[in-house]
């Protein structure tokens, strides 16, 4: 699969991860909803021995989360960043595992306390490679079912051409493919048929979905 890390020439599931630990641990916290409140997620990160943790105070959905963005700017090779649960840290599972992978190039170790993951170990490493053959999964079945649906509307007589207006289906099936950073917006529009403007009109959070599954905030401002 196309998420799965490169080995290299090593057995990258027995290697310990980071090579060199400097034992350090920072630690994330994200509320989702106004009424949330951080002070367990604090209090857990703490009790896990975090040096420092960074919090964002609003929802993940429509925020860039700029204290994720420091944390990870923050962190160094050695470093373990330490995060509640997934769902604090990934806005969908496809975010997760790019931005655990971008960590793992840069030497950061990952852990969440609430699953008990660690990608310092090999058992935690197994279950990154799984929760990525499975996304892959998942978007090669949206793929397929978009095909499948855009050759029966040809059958029902609609034969070439794009679509005056989009339809529910495809608005759905763009905005599964969207965060998928491995796919541009020109390429998802043909895909399903339409024009790029289309997908732009009738997605008004087509920017933050694409945000979703960038790896961008992992870039370093040190």
């Amino acid at each position: 699969m196309s998420d799965l890390p490169e080995t290299s020439g090593r057995p990258e599931l027995l290697v310990a991860e980071p090579l060199v630990r400097t034992e350090i641990k920072i630690g994330y916290a994200r509320v989702s909803t106004g009424g949330q409140k951080l002070e367990r997620q604090i209090d857990a990160l703490t009790a896990a021995g975090c040096r420092k943790i960074f919090a964002d105070k609003k929802s993940g959905k429509t925020d860039l989360r700029p204290e994720l963005k420091a944390c990870h700017a923050f962190l160094d090779a050695g470093d373990t960043l330490v995060v509640p649960s997934l769902d604090r840290y990934g806005r969908s599972l496809q975010d997760l595992i790019n931005m655990v992978a971008e960590l793992r190039e840069r030497g950061i170790g990952f852990t969440s306390l609430h699953e008990n993951l660690d990608t310092t170990t090999p058992g935690g490493r197994l279950i990154f490679h799984v929760f990525a053959a499975l996304a892959e999964f998942i978007r090669e079945l949206i793929v397929q079912g978009t095909r499948e649906g855009l050759a029966a509307a040809r059958v029902r007589g609609r034969v070439g051409g794009r679509p005056t207006v989009a339809t529910e289906e495809v608005i759905r099936a763009a905005r599964d493919l969207l965060p998928d950073p491995g796919r541009s917006i020109t390429s998802i529009a043909k895909l399903l048929g339409v024009s790029p403007g289309t997908l732009y009109n009738h997605i008004p959070d087509l920017r933050d979905l694409r945000a979703a599954g960038v790896p961008h905030q992992l870039e370093a401002s040190k």
